[in-house]
């Protein structure tokens, strides 16, 4: 689906949306580091065990823990999420061009078809 950025570049610039991946910011460093220690089976996981559950590399846990990494794809947060135990949301926002929400987006674009009309 094509977007027109209305408010930022003028009703004339269009992006193609179908090549973004909506990207997902880590809530909270301490929740995330608690979920670890008690995931949703009561047990502990270590930043690894994680990783390699979830599938993503173990410097991806490492960097979410010291805050060095803000954001993932939607699809290594749900991972994520999932052997923590606990529903995405719990420990990600979902978030546009990493530091853009997604309601701020969405302010900001609206459909082609509507941006003509």
């Amino acid at each position: 689906m094509l977007y027109s950025f209305t408010e930022m570049n003028g009703p004339s610039t269009e992006v193609n949306m179908r090549d973004r991946t909506t990207m997902y910011r880590l809530v909270d460093t301490d929740l995330f580091r608690q979920l670890m220690r008690r995931t949703g089976n009561g047990s502990p996981v270590t930043g690894r065990q994680l990783a390699r559950a979830a599938g993503v590399a173990h410097g991806t846990v490492g960097s979410l823990l010291t805050g060095e990494q803000k954001t993932l794809p939607e699809e290594k947060a749900m991972a994520l999420a999932q052997r923590l135990g606990v529903d995405l949301l719990v420990v990600f926002e979902p978030v546009c061009r990493s530091t853009t929400t997604v309601q701020a987006y969405a302010a900001l674009v609206q459909p082609v078809e509507e941006a003509s009309a």
